[in-house]
């Protein structure tokens, strides 16, 4: 750990700032696991006197996935322009606002989706934003494991909503508090990401793109808690990576994009979400105890608990991936091979739920089979598709069209988010168990569009990205990061940046 930035302090600060932004992560999982819990509430039901269950299951987290997908897509002039950690601040009061919405005692469904819908444009931004940042302050070596912090916090946030909403349905008598006490719960994380990030520097990517240079070095010699040649030499990478970009690109955001290098990574940004949605393990997440009632009987006490066990085994396998195996093993091969591994599982799921007998109050040895599986599953997604897609949407753009990258990527997540958020509960009600067999099928695809299109990435900076996927920005980075670590001790920021001015147009002058 100290080889990051050179001393032990800057391994720390790296390490809590990646998991700290990503309490937006967490904010997801947690109004994930919640609202599949909430909806069999009879407390629920009564205060807002609906009959049409599978509607209001589809319509109550399809809304706020909306506003969170038009947030992801529209943030990133926002960010660009404020920076990242003003955006999120405010995403986050945004997102608090429609918490109150949601827990005011309306007794209204109109005043509750009105309030998913904001806190779901809150929640959008919010994670559209923290990749971003958290990949342009990570030191390259442990990016992947500090990206896929998302997806652990996530889990950690689902985890807690299964308990808690199990909690509540065991230990308070049926009334409104059962319902209102898990969701007004969100405030709390989303208050500390917002105030907490008063305490932590900014982008040290965006403030060098202002051409904030001496910011710049000192967000990122805060960050490394250094300032030796390593640093330097990393400073140095920056600043000429974004001159090239420059340089490559001229200015014109909109012949970026047309690149054919920025179009392949436009497409992987949307295919890695929209993957991640495939594997069925979203829906899953939403809709736990309807899903287990399937497989275990109509027991919503059983179901809810098995649900709780579910998000206890997706927090710990997800974190055992980010701590041991997620700098080891490559981005490629770990996601085609887990979507085949889950394909067969769901295949197996579907077999055997659909040749025994079908549980109704008791427990069968087929329905404990199943739900083996079906935990079996959810490991191997936390260890691919559930971490992966953070740190590696986010690593695969230049700096000058990141925000726009990162948009595209978590706008898909949350668009078809809310597609397969939607149609699940008919699904569901539709197809039973065979909906297994649905993701299956989708699981294959995904392994085949991976083995043929996906790039290794693992290990790479930032800025290395620009040869592997043959952009016009491509430059040499190990003589960049060498001529950084020459300067010497006492020379500031600013003569870093025009040390390395002096070296980009003499090899601009030689092409």
């Amino acid at each position: 750990m100290a080889r990051l930035g050179g001393t032990r302090l800057g391994a720390f600060r790296a390490y809590f700032f990646g998991f700290f932004v990503c309490t937006a992560g967490f904010l997801f999982g947690y109004d994930t696991g919640i609202v599949g819990g909430i909806l069999t509430f009879k407390a629920y039901k009564d205060d807002f006197r609906y009959t049409d269950q599978t509607t209001v299951n589809a319509v109550m987290v399809s809304l706020q996935n909306a506003g969170a997908f038009i947030a992801a897509l529209c943030i990133f002039p926002v960010s660009e322009r404020f920076g990242r950690k003003k955006t999120i601040q405010v995403a986050m009061a945004v997102f608090c606002a429609g918490v109150i919405l949601q827990v005011v005692p309306s007794h209204s469904l109109v005043c509750f989706y009105i309030g998913r819908v904001i806190s779901g444009l809150g929640l959008g931004a919010g994670t559209a934003v923290v990749p971003t940042y958290n990949a342009e302050m990570a030191p390259k070596e442990i990016r992947g494991r500090l990206g896929s912090g998302m997806q652990w916090l996530f889990a950690l946030g689902v985890m807690l909503s299964y308990w808690i909403d199990y909690a509540v349905l065991q230990t308070l008598p049926v009334s409104s508090k059962q319902w209102q006490i898990p969701v007004g719960l969100q405030l709390v994380p989303a208050a500390t990401l917002a105030f907490g990030l008063f305490t932590q520097p900014e982008s040290v990517r965006w403030l060098a793109k202002k051409e904030r240079y001496d910011e710049a070095w000192q967000s990122l010699t805060w960050m490394r808690a250094s300032d030796g040649p390593e640093v330097k030499g990393e400073f140095n990478e920056i600043r000429t990576g974004l001159l090239e970009e420059l340089r490559a690109t001229d200015g014109l955001k909109k012949r970026e994009l047309l690149e054919p290098a920025n179009r392949y990574r436009l497409s992987l940004a949307f295919f890695i979400f929209l993957g991640q949605q495939c594997t069925g393990m979203t829906a899953l997440a939403y809709f736990g105890p309807q899903f287990f009632k399937l497989l275990v009987g109509n027991d919503p006490s059983r179901s809810l608990l098995i649900t709780g066990l579910f998000g206890a085994e997706k927090f710990i396998t997800v974190g055992t991936y980010i701590l041991f195996f997620s700098e080891r093993w490559g981005r490629r091969p770990t996601l085609w091979i887990s979507a085949l591994l889950m394909s067969v599982c769901f295949v197996i799921v579907t077999v055997v739920n659909n040749t025994t007998p079908k549980p109704q109050q008791e427990v069968t040895s087929a329905g404990i089979a199943t739900v083996a599986l079906i935990f079996l599953t959810n490991s191997i997604y936390q260890f691919s598709w559930g971490p992966l897609p953070w740190p590696y949407t986010t690593e695969i753009f230049p700096s000058r069209i990141r925000e726009v990258g990162s948009s595209v990527a978590v706008a898909t997540q949350w668009l078809f988010n809310f597609l397969f958020s939607l149609v699940t509960p008919y699904m569901q009600k539709s197809w039973g168990s065979y909906t297994f067999l649905f993701y299956a099928a989708l699981d294959v695809i995904m392994a085949i569009i991976v083995w043929f299109f996906v790039k290794e990435t693992k290990g790479k900076s930032l800025e290395e990205m620009e040869t592997i996927f043959h952009s016009k920005a491509a430059f040499d980075v190990e003589v960049a990061r060498h001529e950084g670590e020459e300067i010497p001790d006492n020379v500031s920021a600013l003569e870093v940046h025009n040390k390395g001015s002096k070296g980009s147009d003499s090899s601009d002058k030689g092409i």
